[in-house]
């Protein structure tokens, strides 16, 4: 009777440190998940200094332009990734961006120290003085939950972008300011039409105002 007695206490024993075991092992999952889903909250909550972009000349389009050029999406996907190689040649960090069925943005930054991979689809539009206004669409970040506002904020101060791109993260957009942006030959250019779906890019080419005299 003693030696069951004595088993039995070994046994229950046994039991309450595995017990306890299991207890301390879903505490700490616990406080991983509230400590992660805080550190997000924070995130996508804080108030962030909004950057100031330097005003930059504005491109005299006036008159009629010297050419007319009608593209596709792989002439343009091109010419952006020839761009970019040489702009991004000094820098740590890398995105890409190219011409789908949509507009799409993709590039890796770190949240607690562990690389995520962002893809950011955009709808293009033509706006009214030719530049270019990309609509983020939708957004894939892995299986992280997380806001296109806060992921386009985080993309803006994590990589580096040319003076003509700004970055509106509580309108979700993008401005391409083509009236910001002159070719190496001098050329300036004014976005006519784009049609994704259609394969259809149209752009017009301007001379600079001191050549066209």
């Amino acid at each position: 009777m003693k030696e069951q007695k004595q088993k039995h206490k070994k046994d229950k024993t046994k039991e309450e440190k595995t017990i306890n075991k299991w207890k301390v092992a879903f505490l700490a999952l616990l406080g991983l998940i509230l400590g992660l889903s805080a550190f997000f909250f924070f995130r996508a909550t804080q108030q962030r200094e909004a950057i100031q972009y330097e005003t930059q000349p504005l491109v005299q389009r006036e008159g009629e332009p010297v050419l007319s050029v009608n593209s596709n999406k792989e002439q343009i996907n091109s010419l952006i990734d020839f761009y970019l190689q040489n702009y991004q040649e000094n820098s740590d960090v890398e995105y890409h961006f190219q011409l789908e069925n949509q507009a799409l943005l993709t590039g890796d930054f770190e949240i607690l120290g562990a690389p995520i991979t962002f893809y950011l689809y955009f709808d293009p539009y033509v706006t009214d003085n030719g530049n270019v206004q990309l609509q983020a669409d939708s957004l894939s970040v892995g299986t992280l939950d997380l806001p296109v506002k806060q992921v386009m904020r985080m993309i803006e101060k994590s990589f580096k972008f040319p003076e003509w791109i700004e970055f509106d993260p509580d309108e979700e957009q993008v401005l391409v300011r083509l009236d910001q942006f002159r070719m190496e030959n001098g050329l300036f250019v004014k976005a006519e039409k784009i049609n994704l779906v259609d394969d259809d890019i149209q752009v017009s080419l301007y001379l600079p105002q001191d050549k066209e005299k």
